[in-house]
């Protein structure tokens, strides 16, 4: 009988000597040293936005942001004339706050309650032409927005007719929605439903076949598999979705100003920001304090679901 015995590779045996520790150590450090610096790097425009926010009008116009290091002053002017400022070149930020909220909290909602219901049945329900139209949903990713402004609005305000037969017939009724917040989340909900559709199919369909087959074996129907098993089990899919739909349409100017308009009583903060600094620019200084209210939203929201940001966002790229 002969024995033999496999001889360990040498590229297998991990290097447990000094240098080799020491090695992986530099290492280690070296990255976080350079991911500091490059956060630092970063972060140093918000800083001196953040820093020029509390200074006068004077000081910013004059100086720069870092001389506030070895002269430091602090005023509250800029941030109470950005929110109870009345008057002539008091930008109204409250108001936008509200406006942004009632066309940020629709189009993210909206989206998701119908895009999970959608990509259920893309994961999980087996029907005719399913991988077709699954593609033809996604490719509309691909569509634009700049060039499907116009004919929405037109589709918004005027409706949509064609004349067949000498008779005109109303495709789509005219709802003279220009200048309303439902025009601007209704077009948000349309252009954020592919993204996620795409996201949450990926997602749910790498969920544990085992775990349904034995709720339609315990006489689940759709609904309440979806309700109970996937949607609890979507939660960092749904999440991930939420932080892009919101951050996209709060920040979103070129669909508010084309479907919600200037007006005071409807304009987002997007919109309000982009006129604050006054009609020949001379109050710029403003921005830096209507900036950071404008953060503070989006910030928020980011940090309360960022757990689930990354797990949302890989989870359904491999599958196996």
């Amino acid at each position: 009988m002969t024995v033999t015995t496999d001889k360990p590779r040498l590229d297998a045996v991990p290097d447990q000597s000094a240098a080799g520790r020491l090695f992986r150590r530099l290492s280690q450090g070296g990255t976080k040293i350079i991911v500091w610096v490059l956060v630092v790097i970063w972060l140093i425009p918000t800083l001196g936005l953040f820093i020029s926010s509390f200074r006068t009008e004077a000081e910013i116009k004059t100086t720069g942001w870092w001389t506030w290091f070895t002269d430091p002053s602090f005023t509250l002017d800029n941030y109470d004339f950005v929110l109870f400022g009345t008057g002539a070149g008091a930008p109204g930020m409250g108001d936008a706050l509200l406006n942004s909220l009632a066309i940020v909290i629709p189009a993210t909602i909206i989206p998701i309650a119908i895009a999970a219901f959608a990509a259920y049945a893309f994961a999980w329900m087996d029907f005719p032409g399913r991988s077709w139209l699954f593609i033809l949903l996604v490719s509309l990713m691909a569509i634009p927005i700049q060039m499907s402004l116009i004919p929405l609005l037109q589709l918004y305000v005027g409706g949509a007719h064609v004349g067949l037969f000498g008779l005109d017939l109303t495709i789509f009724p005219d709802l003279d929605l220009q200048g309303t917040s439902f025009s601007a989340w209704a077009t948000h909900t349309g252009f954020g439903m592919p993204l996620a559709v795409f996201l949450l199919t990926n997602y749910m369909s790498t969920l544990p076949r085992d775990v349904i087959e034995s709720a339609r074996i315990d006489g689940g129907d759709h609904f309440t598999i979806f309700w109970k098993l996937i949607v609890p089990l979507s939660v960092p899919a749904l999440a991930a979705f939420a932080i892009f739909q919101f951050l996209w349409t709060w920040n979103d100017y070129l669909i508010a100003v084309t479907f919600v308009g200037t007006a005071e009583n409807v304009a987002p903060v997007t919109v309000v920001l982009a006129n604050v600094t006054g009609s020949r620019g001379q109050d710029w200084h403003i921005l830096t304090a209507a900036a950071f209210v404008t953060m503070i939203l989006p910030l928020t929201v980011f940090f309360s679901l960022q757990r689930y940001f990354v797990s949302g966002l890989l989870a359904g790229s491999t599958k196996g």
